[in-house]
Parts: structure tokens; sequence; C-alpha cells
């Protein structure tokens, strides 16, 4: 439907419900004239009355869940009262003249009784229904609702993706402790590399066919300035380092922390010192 027709639909709407509110007002001022109201309460009575029916309405169309229900519970119940009223001016012809008694609605007391709590108690159900309906509309807050286009779930899934190639590129292999070596005889001292095509044996970083992205230069400041020793240089300072060292304290991870290497490289250290006094106790027992 266009706006125009919206438009059309809408004062529609509105032009029935004056008039029916007209209709309405007729009978109401007359049943509060009825129950002791002066002339101003007489007017403003279908007011309190049908205009808390427009307020329940209005709720009802903001509001959702038990707040809702409540709205429609309020209008339903003041709907109710308003027709009853509205149906006991009609079954009573002397309220059209104001000849009634005042409190006298029916000619049954009981009944009388109960059209007259019913109309007196309407005002005062207005002023606390209609401050609860105002004070859930004033709170309430609407849920929104974000469509996912299928260019935010393909983005999503691709990021994903993206991320568990990058962990599998960056994770290193399983480091596997190094055989021990055998005991080496007296002689030169053993280099610690070994000029064969085969890879070394110890912990290999996995390689990948990817290209690894590029993470940015390491800044000056962070580099290290000490320059890189050779194996010789290693061994030589290993042994000064432990040469006061018992075999229990000879250890890989003691020989890192003194020298300052990486973990496999104190392994071979370790062995290759402790293979040298394994020698050299065997030469002074001989």
């Amino acid at each position: 439907m266009n706006r125009l027709g919206k438009g059309l639909l809408v004062a529609a709407l509105v032009g029935v419900v004056a008039m029916a509110f007209r209709v309405s007002w007729n009978a109401l001022r007359d049943v509060a004239t009825a129950t002791g109201a002066d002339s101003t309460a007489a007017t403003l009575y279908p007011f309190v009355v049908d205009g808390l029916m427009a307020l329940a309405l209005v709720a009802t169309l903001v509001l959702t869940g038990d707040a809702r229900r409540f709205a429609l519970r309020v209008l339903a119940a003041y709907t109710l009262a308003s027709l009853v009223l509205n149906y006991v001016h009609g079954l009573v012809p002397e309220l059209h003249d104001e000849v009634v008694d005042w409190g006298r609605l029916a000619d049954w007391d009981p009944a009388n009784w109960a059209l007259v709590l019913l109309a007196t108690s309407l005002p005062v159900g207005s002023i606390y229904f209609g401050s609860d309906l105002v004070a859930k509309v004033l709170h309430h807050r609407p849920i929104e609702h974000t469509p996912t286009t299928p260019n935010q779930d393909e983005t999503a899934e691709t990021y994903v993706n993206r991320s568990t190639a990058d962990l599998g590129e960056s994770t290193p292999a399983p480091i596997t402790p190094a055989p021990a070596p055998v005991a080496l005889a007296a002689g030169p001292v053993v280099s610690l590399v070994k000029s064969t095509d085969r890879p070394p044996v110890g912990a290999v970083a996995a390689e990948s066919t990817r290209p690894r992205r590029a993470t940015g230069r390491v800044p000056a400041v962070a580099r290290s300035t000490r320059p890189a020793r050779t194996p010789d240089e290693l061994l030589t300072e290993a042994r000064e380092v432990a040469a006061d060292w018992s075999d229990r304290e000879l250890t890989a991870e003691g020989i890192r922390r003194a020298v300052h290497t990486s973990p496999a490289k104190a392994r071979v250290l370790r062995d290759t010192l402790r293979a040298e006094r394994a020698a050299g106790s065997g030469e002074a027992a001989a």
C-alpha cells in the first residue's frame, strides 16, 4: 500500500474513533452525573475511561512480551467497563433526563452497588494503569536485528580458514631428544656441526610451500648486538663455565643458562663435555 492509501486509512480510523467516542461520551457523562459528579467532572469522565482505552491501544502497538499482554488486558478491561456503562445508560431512561436519584443505577440493590463501584473505580484505575503503561513505554528498548548478508558469512569463513592455515605454518614440530652419543676417544676436539647431506637429528621447524606473510621489520632496538658464536667458541666457553661442576650439575639446562644458547646446542655441549670427562677418567684409570 502506498503512502496515500495509508494516510486515508489512518484518517478513516481517526474519524470512526472520534464518532464512537462522541456516542459513548453522552452515556458516560450521564452515568457520572448519576454517581454524584458535578458538571465539570461529568464532562471529563468519558475522557478518563475511553482515553485510557486509546492509551492502552498505543502501548499494545509499542510494547512486546509480558508488557504487551498487560496492555491488552487493560484495553480489554476498560472496553468491557465502557460497554457495561453504555448498556446501563440504555436500560435506565431516567439517566437521560437527569432525574434519577444519586447513586441509583439499577433497581436491584446488589446490581446497583456493583455498577456504582465500577463507575467510581474507573478514574482511580485510569491513574494507576495509565501511569504504569506510560512507564513501560518509556523504558521499552526495542531489539534491533541486524541481518547477516552472504558476503559477511563468506568473509567470516575465509578469515577462520586463513587463521587455521597460518597457525599450521607457525607451529613448530615437536622436539625430540637427541640420542646419547657414544664415548669419544681422546684426541682432537669433536666438531659440533656434521658436514653431511642428511638433516641433523633434533627439532626442525615445519616447512610450508606457502609463502609466509611479512610481519614487519624488527626494530633496531630489539635486535641483538651480540655476534653469532661458532661451535668451537661455544664449546670453549662451556668448558670454562663447567670446569668446577660435578657430573650431577652438568646438565643441558645449566649449560643453556650459563652460555645463553639454544636448548639443542646445550644438549650437544652437555654430551660432548660428558664424553670428554669419561675419556679423561679412562686414561687416569689406565
